[in-house]
């Protein structure tokens, strides 16, 4: 969250504390009814006395929907990525996000030009990073980040910085392309918060084939006008390895061969597998952009997935080249 996103939530609040503050007690207000059905007030009194119970009521449900952040709960397919770097050198902009449920890594990714800045997070359940503390303290190349040690190696125009954020994740900030690549990964580490961000792409997965889980999301593209998503399926006794892709993009495929066949209720096509190639199939969406399905599976089955997947009709590529 941003300071001023923290800032308008504290403002929220008071006003709801103002609000609750001026709301009539309940016990007056059933007393003030009892009366006017007593005295059999005019109707346009009984009514003033509903609105105003009415208008704080919707007041403060408005508020708390305000206060929440939808894309900021985890779900199916929308991961969240729990940390920010509030200082990036000069015109790099963020194009890349990834993230899944369990241990998956998360990954941000900023770009300028060839350079490039991302920021990995790193669940300590992972037994590949369990033991970094131990990694971090029996190296020469020591420095601090939030009074933490940290490690940090690399030459003038590459840098990689790791160290411990709390208990549950090992952070990586990875510096590449850039002059005096060292002092912009510690100026870079120095800033990053624990400021959650969401994924939240235009595709969900449907029911997967047996043996496969979902592994990953990904949303990516320099802007809004060429962003696409991707999600990843994988065994779950090996979830490093993808064995399933869905992607929706702007553009689409261009195999040297293809057949006809029916995805989603229209025509699509199949390509076959070769060699270093899934098989895969394709399909152009309503919106006009492209679906397309790829895996070491059979055809019906990556037809099926492509039947399943479900299409959100407002994803989120607002952030797509920006700077936060």
């Amino acid at each position: 969250m941003t300071r001023s996103e923290h800032e308008t939530e504290t403002l929220i609040r008071d006003s709801l504390d103002r609000l609750a503050a001026r709301a009539p007690d309940a016990a007056a207000v059933h007393e003030a009814l009892a009366r006017a059905g007593r005295k059999r007030q005019p109707a346009s009194r009984l009514a003033l006395v509903a609105a105003a119970v009415v208008v704080l009521v919707v007041g403060a449900v408005s508020g708390m929907q305000l206060l929440t952040r939808p894309d900021l709960a985890p779900a199916a397919s929308r991961p969240v990525l729990g940390y920010t770097p509030e200082w990036l050198p000069d015109g790099f902009t963020e194009q890349y996000r990834e993230g899944g449920p369990g241990i998956t890594p998360q990954v941000r990714r900023w770009f300028d030009g060839p350079a490039a800045i991302t920021l990995l997070a790193y669940s300590t359940a992972d037994p590949e990073w369990s033991q970094t503390a131990l990694k971090i303290a029996s190296i020469k190349d020591q420095v601090l980040v939030h009074g933490r040690v940290a490690m940090l190696t690399g030459s003038s125009g590459t840098a990689e910085l790791t160290w411990l954020a709390g208990d549950r994740h090992v952070l990586v900030l990875e510096v590449l392309g850039i002059p005096d690549a060292r002092a912009i990964a510690q100026r870079v580490a120095d800033s990053v918060a624990a400021e959650p961000v969401g994924v939240r792409g235009e595709l969900r997965f449907g029911a997967l084939p047996p043996g496969l889980a979902e592994r990953s999301t990904v949303v990516k593209g320099s802007g809004p006008g060429n962003a696409g998503t991707e999600l990843t399926a994988a065994d779950p006794a090996r979830p490093a390895v993808p064995l399933l892709r869905v992607i929706a993009g702007p553009n689409p495929p261009t195999p040297d061969k293809a057949v006809s066949a029916t995805v989603r209720g229209g025509e699509g096509f199949f390509v076959a597998p070769a060699t270093g190639r899934d098989a895969m199939v394709f399909v152009r969406l309503p919106s006009g952009r492209w679906l397309r399905v790829s895996g070491a599976r059979p055809e019906a089955e990556l037809i099926t997935v492509a039947n399943g997947v479900q299409l959100d009709p407002a994803p989120d590529y607002r952030w797509l080249g920006t700077t936060s």
